[in-house]
């Protein structure tokens, strides 16, 4: 079985559901509220897992109800916690709203994700084992870059998702491997609101690129070669948060277990059209069986 590492954010989601988003300085009525663990890295770990891997979870969470309850949701999914640090204070949260299209938009409170600014002992051991590195930027950019050089050093596939997007140090872009960022992070990274343009000017920085396009699919970039764009399953979204977490976390596993790109992709579009049927981030997202089944479809 395959090996993925997950080094990045474990937040709570708190996630409040409305006909339409409000406007600046506007009071809508929503229709539900829901407390969901999540955090771009929890959720590409417990993704990577249903998917099939074995996976290990390196960040942190406060010593509050929320820590415990995180915890526990990804040792539930059979994700490892044993480099999951617990500090003092409070775990990071995530304050969501829905809109009826499933569209959403997110406050980020890091907390315990923000004392997470170096590899602790061990990490660099567990790193080498692995098949492929997550990386996000949910922690500080300090953990990120040790994390990949870490990665480098072994020989370990790095894959970033830039996100929330920020400009990206040079050693960070040396260490990636691959990089996946959606539509609107590869305009904030490039200037360019064209994806392809986007991807061909960002293999100037990294070896591949796959942009998220969202209900259109994704494209696909690698120096030397044209770039492919592979399609997603036509769904009906209910809620997208998360969507792009699964998408990475079964690309992931996908490519660890050699399945060429363009079937990698393929395959992880599958993940996310179920994980957009379903509300929440690590509570949409789908089991190995029934990626396979709406694949094979």
């Amino acid at each position: 079985m395959t090996h993925i590492a997950v080094l990045g954010s474990t937040n709570m989601d708190l996630v409040a559901y409305v006909g339409k988003a409000p406007q600046r300085g506007e009071t809508v009525t929503g229709r539900e509220f829901r407390t969901i663990p999540g955090g771009k890295g929890a959720n590409q770990a417990v993704a990577a897992a249903r998917s099939g891997a074995d996976v290990s979870m390196i960040g942190a969470v406060g010593n509050d109800t929320y820590g415990t309850q995180l915890r526990s949701t990804l040792e539930h999914s059979g994700v490892d916690t044993d480099h999951l640090r617990t500090v003092e204070g409070a775990s990071g949260t995530a304050h969501i709203v829905v809109d009826d299209e499933g569209g959403n938009a997110i406050v980020v409170i890091p907390a315990a994700n923000g004392t997470v600014t170096a590899l602790a002992p061990g990490d660099e051991g567990l790193i080498a084992t692995a098949d492929v590195l997550l990386l996000q930027l949910e922690i500080p950019l300090t953990a990120v870059i040790e994390g990949a050089q870490a990665a480098h050093r072994h020989s370990v596939r790095t894959i970033l998702t830039p996100a929330p997007a920020q400009p990206l140090p040079p050693e960070l872009l040396a260490a990636t491997d691959l990089l996946v960022p959606n539509q609107h992070e590869a305009t904030a990274l490039t200037g360019l609101t064209d994806p392809h343009q986007a991807a061909t000017a960002l293999l100037d920085q990294v070896p591949e690129v796959v942009v998220t396009l969202g209900p259109a699919g994704s494209l696909y970039a690698t120096r030397g070669s044209e770039s492919i764009t592979v399609p997603a399953p036509p769904v009906t979204a209910v809620d997208s948060t998360g969507a792009g977490d699964t998408f990475v976390g079964a690309l992931a596993v996908a490519l660890a277990e050699g399945r060429p790109m363009p079937d990698a992709l393929a395959w992880a579009a599958a993940a996310g059209a179920l994980s957009v049927q379903r509300p929440g981030a690590s509570a949409s997202m789908p089991y190995r069986s029934e990626i396979e089944a709406r694949y094979a479809s």
